[in-house]
């Protein structure tokens, strides 16, 4: 017998002892008072209950068991939730005890999990962290004070469209929507385009969505540990591949950024990274932090930013009646044909409704990150145990017919007048999640959607590229951590009024 034989076997048995071991304590009585689920099968578990689109399956399983149940994803129990008060018993009550996450081996093969402010534990690192994302990059003072850099990035943003406009050119809303979303980053952390051409932006989209699609696609190595040194499906060596590429470019700019600090003694850009490299911040961002850092704003802001913007933009042209009111709107608060500024935001309810709708059918993060149990937890009546990997369901949530009239319909109406908002205090919408893991980066996060939503809007008409009709648009999704639209929205734009540009 061969050595790969060996290794095989071994391998095979070791999964086979742990996860019957497993299976038959559930049975036998020690956790009866886990949420009800499906029976899983000996080794594997629950894992074929999943199939290529998690959030489906479940959504789907949840109307048998309930809004709490239990899977066995291999060797790992996962309590799903798939309800707005089970949500909030995550998310709020029982915070203090749910707050910590399930890390995939892929984060923790490139060591991202020991900066990560999104996967670090609820600890004096994260809170540091925390602090400095709320009060120094994301806090209300600090947005308004960059209100110019925005501005002139949806500016870019419409020139590039309204040049397609004139060669006849159809624009793929996703790309350009990443490379606004991306540069706008970029030059609020560094003062820099870090994408110019085609290329580069290709280049760099494929690197974030390679990164979210490692992560959050489901790895056996998670769900059976013995697994782990092996990577028998390439996750890590992928993912370590992606980080690399990013990682190099964000050392080059904070390297220069810190020499130029050192060569002048007061040079500053008043930018983010000048923030970071603060006195003030200095001892908590030194080493790798920083890149660090800004890898996580980078790939979950731009990746779930353009999500939006792309699913927006599709179900606009899918629905022409909405598209009419949101047009009309506009042009009967700002000038017809201008692009959106901050200030117009307030006038432009309906065009509010549209984004909190498409948060409620296409949520850029259909289960948010995983947590994980500190403590055996007690809700609806069932026990979450301590360690067991919990999710949140919000895919399902935004489709809950006890919640929503006509659920599967694209309705902004259902938000005019409404109470309802982003910010973690109405569980039935929960796009950025809710508790002390609410995403640090939402109030960035809206105002560049409302623009770039607005202006696209606002500044052009739309014909859906290829003679194809609004209701044979391909309105399915590919599941990773963020949920992107399978087929690319491509349209053509008629320039509105005016130049748009000018």
């Amino acid at each position: 017998m061969d050595l790969v034989s060996c290794i095989l076997i071994y391998v095979l048995t070791s999964i086979l002892v742990q996860a019957l071991c497993s299976f038959y304590g559930r049975s036998s009585g020690g956790d009866h008072r886990l949420p009800p689920g499906p029976h899983p099968f000996p080794v594997i578990g629950n894992l074929l209950e999943l199939g290529d689109k998690p959030h489906k399956s479940l959504t789907k399983l949840a109307k048998t068991f309930g809004p709490i149940m239990s899977l066995r994803l291999g060797q790992v129990t996962t309590v799903v939730v798939s309800s707005a008060d089970m949500a909030k018993g995550v998310l709020l009550t029982h915070d203090q005890f749910l707050s910590d996450r399930t890390v995939p081996d892929a984060i923790k093969a490139v060591n991202h999990h020991d900066y990560s402010l999104p996967f670090l534990p609820v600890s004096p690192r994260w809170r540091s962290l925390r602090k400095l994302c709320n009060n120094q990059l994301f806090g209300h003072k600090v947005l308004d004070a960059s209100q110019d850099l925005r501005r002139s990035k949806v500016q870019q943003l419409i020139q590039e469209v309204e040049q397609s406009s004139v060669t006849g050119e159809a624009v793929d809303i996703g790309k350009v929507a990443f490379k606004t979303t991306l540069n706008l980053l970029s030059n609020t952390i560094f003062s820099v385009d870090l994408v110019q051409s085609a290329g580069t932006v290709g280049e760099f989209r494929e690197t974030v969505a390679g990164i979210m699609k490692e992560v959050g696609a489901p790895n056996m190595a998670d769900y059976f540990p013995v697994l782990k040194k092996l990577d028998p499906q390439g996750v890590k060596r992928r993912t370590a591949i992606h980080f690399s590429r990013i990682l190099d470019v964000f050392h080059d700019l904070v390297s220069r950024r810190k020499k130029l600090r050192e060569n002048t003694g007061s040079f500053t850009k008043n930018d983010m990274l000048d923030v970071l490299l603060s006195e003030e911040n200095r001892e908590e961002m030194e080493g790798e932090r920083i890149q660090r850092l800004s890898l996580d704003l980078f790939a979950a802001g731009s990746d779930t930013t353009t999500s939006t913007v792309e699913w927006g933009m599709a179900e606009l042209l899918r629905n022409p009646r909405v598209m009419e009111k949101a047009k009309a709107e506009l042009e009967e608060a700002m000038e017809k044909g201008k692009p959106v500024e901050e200030s117009d935001i307030a006038r432009l309810p309906y065009l509010q409704a549209v984004l909190k709708e498409t948060f409620r059918l296409h949520p850029a993060v259909p289960f948010l990150l995983p947590r994980k149990a500190e403590i055996d937890v007690e809700l609806g009546g069932y026990t979450i145990p301590k360690g067991a990997q919990v999710l949140v369901n919000v895919w399902a949530i935004g489709r809950d017919a006890s919640i929503w009239e006509n659920p599967e319909e694209f309705m902004p109406e259902r938000f005019m007048g409404s109470e309802i908002d982003v910010k973690g205090r109405n569980f039935e919408l929960i796009p950025f999640g809710a508790g002390r893991r609410l995403c640090p980066g939402y109030p960035l996060a809206m105002r560049m959607l409302l623009l770039m939503l607005g202006s696209l809007v606002n500044c052009f008409d739309w014909q859906l590229a290829g003679g194809i009709k609004a209701e044979e648009m391909d309105m399915n999704d590919k599941f990773g951590i963020t949920l992107e639209k399978a087929q690319s929205v491509t349209a053509a734009p008629y320039r509105v009024g005016q130049h748009c540009s000018k």
